[in-house]
């Protein structure tokens, strides 16, 4: 297989499609939003209050949603040197990989246990303009911590070995 056709739509899953399509949704909405905003402001001299707050809670979750389909996609940083070292023993390998997703799951641990603190305290605020719980700004947080944990105590349960062969050299 090509470069080109591992990353064609056609190859891709169902959950990656998803997810480009609802970052695509809310970057369309937001810079729909925004745009309409300065052409009202510097036009005609007033603005919609509602697009700021609309953009930023799209924002959001746009950002968690992409590091969400980053994750399965092997697009998240890495810092493969010392692992693509001990590719040729395999024990060691293996220890290293484990290490790796238990330090992931660490992460998302952290990640979603402060996300929830801030869902929580967000239940009983609104946000200003447009009314909306403040809780859905860390709920993308949450969620994605969540995916990103679950996907890798699969990877670690099933033994699967890091996939080294991102675009990227070995860095």
């Amino acid at each position: 297989m090509t470069a080109q056709t591992e990353t064609s739509p056609v190859h891709r899953g169902r959950f990656a499609r998803y997810t480009d399509t609802a970052m695509a949704a809310c970057l369309g909405v937001m810079a729909l939003a925004v745009f309409v905003n300065v052409v009202l402001r510097y036009g005609f001299g007033s603005g919609i209050a509602a697009s700021e707050e609309l953009s930023r809670l799209l924002f959001v979750w746009m950002v968690f949603i992409g590091a969400t389909a980053a994750y399965p996609a092997g697009e998240h940083m890495a810092f493969t040197s010392l692992v693509g070292l001990l590719r040729e023993k395999p024990a060691l390998f293996g220890v290293a990989t484990a290490v790796i997703r238990v330090l992931v799951l660490l992460g998302c641990a952290l990640l979603a246990w402060g996300a929830w603190q801030q869902v929580v305290v967000g239940l009983d605020s609104h946000s200003v303009v447009l009314g909306y719980p403040v809780a859905l700004l860390p709920l993308p947080a949450l969620l994605c911590a969540l995916a990103i944990g679950a996907m890798a105590l699969v990877e670690l349960i099933q033994r699967r070995p890091l996939d080294l062969g991102h675009s990227a050299e070995v860095e």
